[in-house]
Order: C-alpha cells, then structure tokens, then sequence
C-alpha cells in the first residue's frame, strides 16, 4: 500500500505533498532533518493522507495535488478529509 500525504509546519505555516509506503517513517524523516526539501521547517505534522495500491497511483495524485498550486485547494482537501471523522 503507498500514500499520498499533507504535512504542515504550523511554526512557519508551510505545506509539503508528497508520497510514501510508510507514513511513520517518512514523517520521522522529515522531522529529524533527513529530507532536504523540509529539513528549515520542522515541526512537521501530518494533516492529509490518501491511500493507493501502486506507488505509481500515489506518484500520480502528488503531482495532481501539486499541478493546482493552491493553498485553498490543499485546505479544501484537509477539510473535507476531517469531515469524514
């Protein structure tokens, strides 16, 4: 199974899309300065997630997310997942 996932760094108010097959380990990752792209920004939290058979699938769905280029698409989506809850 593989994810596509939102964090946020509610310290400097910044989102990150990406993919993973492991949810915990990549945010520890990024949360212990391994991942370049996010490493000036932590604390990092995990506010969205989708789940994918293929990592292609979710490949596919991070780059979707990231083509709109939009933080109210990106809050749209976080919003309508705590909906669900």
């Amino acid at each position: 199974m593989f994810f596509t996932y939102i964090l946020y760094s509610e310290n400097f108010d910044r989102y990150y899309i990406g993919h993973s097959e492991n949810l915990e380990k990549r945010l520890e990752r990024h949360n212990t300065k391994k991942v370049s792209s996010t490493k000036k920004y932590p604390p990092w939290r995990l506010v969205y997630f989708e789940t994918f058979k293929t990592r292609i699938e979710a490949s596919r769905r991070e780059l979707a997310i990231k083509k709109v280029k939009s933080r109210i698409y990106i809050k749209s989506l976080i919003d309508s997942k705590s909906e669900l809850k």
